[in-house]
């Protein structure tokens, strides 16, 4: 055989064997495709009835396989005949499950509902109420006893007193009252002295400024100080004696160095024109003192009549700041 025969024959052979493979892979699709036909998304198979022995559900399922039937090959028809077959009680509750997952495509959805009740209004006071609440838990949970810490390697951190409190500790301040009665004569400029810390609750004494016999605060640092007082004044004599002038009444003031007139002082002028027998007069203010210089109450009686300071009269005072 020539080379070119040879050459000739192979070639249909391979040209066959291409077409045998295309043939088995148009025959695998087909099948598939028939497959696909007779297993529809509607077609129904039946499961094996429980109630029946495996016999004579397998002999019933043989015959409906073997039945000469047509429609059974038809899955429409199948699927109605099924839907349509007799059944008692016992299969429509085994099948009730099943009957509401064949059900049709579920359809749009409804009207929304109506609306709730309204939610609670909150107000300005209602918001307050739970801060303050939250503010005195703060404070019971600060006031109540701190348990121990547990030891710790690390050496704990020392803090100063500034720093652990939100406020500055007060270095000097007083609250004292006049001991005894101080009868100041007419025309005269008297300086309050012998005055005595209370035996009630409340009063304080800081630092050393303050002279309770002399009456003067000594400002033991440069900077802005806060005095006020209150000074009882008894003119009872003076309204029985003489006739009140205009020009009748009383000066109180807070100076300093004793020297009212030289360095800025709190000055207050009174009337004695006043109905009752005893009346008050209050002085408060600010001044700035230098380390070393003090102050003190002064009682200016410009009437014709001496009057009377009465005991109680308090002076109070306390360092601001630099």
């Amino acid at each position: 055989m020539s080379t070119k025969a040879k050459m000739r024959y192979w070639r249909w052979f391979v040209l066959a064997t291409l077409l045998c493979q295309e043939l088995s892979r148009f025959r695998a699709a087909a099948a598939k495709k028939e497959r696909k036909k007779v297993k529809e998304p509607n077609q129904y198979t039946e499961p094996f009835n429980t109630t029946l022995s495996n016999s004579e559900e397998l002999h019933g399922h043989s015959k409906m396989l073997e039945s000469p039937d047509p429609r059974i090959t038809d899955p429409r028809r199948t699927w109605i005949s099924f839907v349509h077959r007799p059944d008692d009680g016992n299969n429509k509750k085994r099948c009730r499950g099943k009957d509401k997952k064949l059900r049709g495509l579920v359809g749009p959805p409804g009207p929304p509902g109506p609306p709730g009740p309204p939610g609670a209004e909150v107000t300005q006071e209602v918001l307050l109420q739970e801060f303050k609440e939250m503010l005195k838990e703060a404070t019971e949970r600060r006031a109540s006893p701190a348990l121990p810490a547990p030891p710790s390697e690390a050496p704990p951190l020392l803090l100063s007193l500034e720093e652990l409190l939100p406020y500055k500790r007060v270095e000097e301040a007083f609250h004292c009252k006049l001991k005894g009665q101080i009868i100041v004569d007419k025309k005269t400029l008297m300086e309050l002295q012998n005055f005595q810390m209370p035996l009630t609750k409340g009063a304080f004494l800081r630092g050393s400024g303050l002279n309770l016999a002399t009456g003067r605060f000594t400002a033991l640092l440069s900077g802005i100080y806060q005095f006020s007082a209150n000074v009882h004044i008894d003119h009872s004599e003076l309204k029985s004696k003489l006739q009140l002038r205009a020009r009748d009444n009383v000066r109180v003031l807070i100076c300093i160095e004793s020297l009212c007139h030289r360095y800025t002082s709190l000055e207050v002028i009174a009337g004695l024109e006043s109905n009752s027998k005893i009346f008050t007069v209050y002085v408060h203010g600010l001044l700035q003192l230098q380390a070393g210089q003090y102050t003190s109450i002064f009682i200016d009686n410009s009437a014709g009549a001496a009057i009377t300071i009465q005991n109680g009269s308090d002076f109070m005072g306390m360092f601001m700041g630099v």
